[in-house]
């Protein structure tokens, strides 16, 4: 079975990236972040493409902003859309969805961005992670936890840590949090596979950062042990970054029992000319 997680920067906008792209790729489960759309108008832009290629569809949105989905051609059952005992922000907002697909139980996750540092976002996160943690372990053995953290988990998933001092994502809650949810025994399955290698997911639009390798990985596949010992390939299909009208984040993509393309590499193709030299870069957003 193939798994993917990609946060798409909204569905309407990557159709015409999504649709070839599974039918290159052919995943078994798809996640999706940042649909941005409600369910209906998901349905009316893309259902009949995805049944025509064997998929059901799990549908958490809402117009403009978040939403999430969940693609199986490998069964969808119980389905849930929420997340139980979660905060809004004020209100609930589409950031999980779940549904059971080929025996394995799937959560697509968009968390939230946190923002700043000590706001009233950054809190929310938090209690957010929290609420996840608790539906995650509540649930049966066999899961999996894909998406969108928006947490790198240590310094060696951002290309320079001095560029990210006093932002979110890369604070010590975060990963606190992040780590209490793995530590239900969910194992970071790309970071398993991939100990010392170089692997981002998500690279900023602007200054040229996807070109110069300049990113961080935030998108993750965490995987409980049951799940986590049938993976035969874990990687970053860099390739869906590439060209017009990309994304800013690229597919995860994991191989369960057997992998069809082999064992290839964590990111695919590997970045060409990546700034490696710490100081060498800053973040975009960073005061001159």
């Amino acid at each position: 079975m193939r798994m993917a997680t990609w946060n798409v920067n909204s569905v309407k906008q990557r159709v015409p990236r999504l649709l070839p792209w599974l039918d290159q790729r052919r995943p078994d489960v798809v996640c999706l972040q940042e649909t941005k759309l409600a369910d209906d108008a998901f349905t009316e832009l893309l259902g009949g493409e995805l049944a025509r290629r064997g998929y059901e569809a799990a549908l958490h949105g809402e117009p403009r902003w978040n939403g999430v989905a969940i693609l199986s051609r490998v069964g969808l059952e119980d389905v849930e859309t929420g997340l139980a005992g979660a905060p809004g922000f004020p209100l609930p907002e589409a950031r999980a969805v779940a549904a059971t697909c080929g025996g394995v139980r799937v959560h697509s996750v968009y968390v939230p961005n946190g923002r700043v540092p000590g706001s009233e976002h950054y809190h929310y996160k938090l209690a957010w992670l929290a609420a996840l943690r608790d539906v995650v372990a509540a649930g049966p053995p066999d899961v999996v936890v894909c998406g969108d953290m928006n947490i790198a988990p240590s310094d060696a998933d951002v290309f320079d840590p001095a560029a990210y001092a006093g932002q979110t994502h890369v604070t010590p809650p975060e990963r606190a949090a992040l780590a209490e949810l793995q530590a239900l025994g969910l194992r970071d399955v790309v970071r398993d596979r991939w100990p010392d290698a170089r692997v981002f997911t998500y690279w900023d639009y602007r200054a040229g950062m996807f070109h110069r390798d300049l990113g961080m990985r935030i998108d993750l596949v965490l995987a409980a042990a049951p799940v986590a010992g049938r993976v035969r390939a874990a990687w970053v299909d860099r390739h869906a970054r590439k060209g017009t009208g990309p994304s800013d984040h690229a597919p995860v993509i994991v191989d369960l029992d057997e992998a069809p393309d082999g064992d290839i590499g964590p990111v695919v193709p590997p970045p060409s000319a990546p700034v490696t030299r710490p100081g060498a870069a800053r973040l975009p957003q960073s005061p001159p």
